[in-house]
């Protein structure tokens, strides 16, 4: 009898932004628990489930195997977005890896994103990094959620494939950010809290973000210590970002 996949509420989040009734593949995919448990549940009908790492691959294929879904979901070894052809899925999903990392894997994609409507993505950490590369290549951020899972928050971002002139539009308007006393958000703060994190801020929102404003001040601190030109150009990058995360902070606790 085949068992059935149970998710962590991380890869849950990550499953409910795959596009329905499509292939997708699922990139750094470890043991194929995201591939099967989309089949099983009849969300999507093929899934290409790779891994650069010989060992994650092995036990994502003897994971396949033992739900009967050999025929499937094709487990592949190779580097990022190298294991998939163009046209081959739809949905893309990368999780539980640095948003660096994700943004060298996407840059690397060449003719393998050829077909993907949909990117979902969860960063471990850099998670604006992430959305500064979907702006940049014309990717639409339709949502995100933040998830708290054994005691540590996780980002899960949407973005659908847009032509350039649309996407120019969507993220113009996406990351312009005014609070209610007429304080508008710089962008690139925008970029690091996430624009819909913002419009709808929930209590992981500010455990977050008060913990790196508590971090950001040490940082600040120890670098203040530092007689360096760039050190003092820094610091004052650091206490800027830091006075604006405050200033949301002390609106969305309202």
């Amino acid at each position: 009898m085949n068992t059935e996949v149970q998710l962590s509420d991380r890869l849950s989040a990550v499953a409910e932004y795959v596009l329905q009734g499509h292939p997708m593949a699922d990139i750094g995919t470890d043991h194929a628990l995201l591939p099967v448990y989309l089949i099983q549940k009849g969300i999507v009908p093929q899934a290409v489930a790779g891994d650069i790492h010989r060992g994650p691959a092995q036990a994502a294929e003897r994971q396949v195997q033992a739900a009967g879904l050999s025929s499937r979901v094709s487990v592949r070894i190779g580097d990022g977005l190298a294991v998939l052809s163009p046209g081959e899925a739809a949905t893309v999903t990368i999780a539980g890896m640095g948003g660096g990392t994700m943004a060298e894997i996407l840059n690397s994609a060449g003719d393998a994103l050829i077909g993907v409507r949909r990117l979902v993505l969860q960063p471990n950490i850099g998670e604006r990094i992430v959305r500064e590369w979907l702006a940049a290549h014309h990717w639409k951020l339709i949502d995100e959620r933040l998830i708290e899972e054994d005691g540590l928050l996780y980002e899960v971002m949407a973005a659908d494939r847009s032509d350039p002139a649309e996407a120019e539009a969507w993220n113009q308007t996406l990351y312009s950010k005014t609070l209610p006393n007429g304080i508008e958000i710089p962008r690139d703060v925008v970029m690091l809290l996430g624009p819909y994190l913002i419009d709808r801020p929930s209590e992981l929102f500010v455990k977050k973000w008060s913990r790196y404003v508590n971090k950001q001040e040490e940082r600040i601190e120890q670098i203040g210590r530092s007689n360096q030109p760039e050190a003092e150009r820094k610091r004052n990058q650091w206490i800027a970002e830091k006075e604006a995360i405050e200033e949301v902070l002390r609106w969305v606790s309202r």
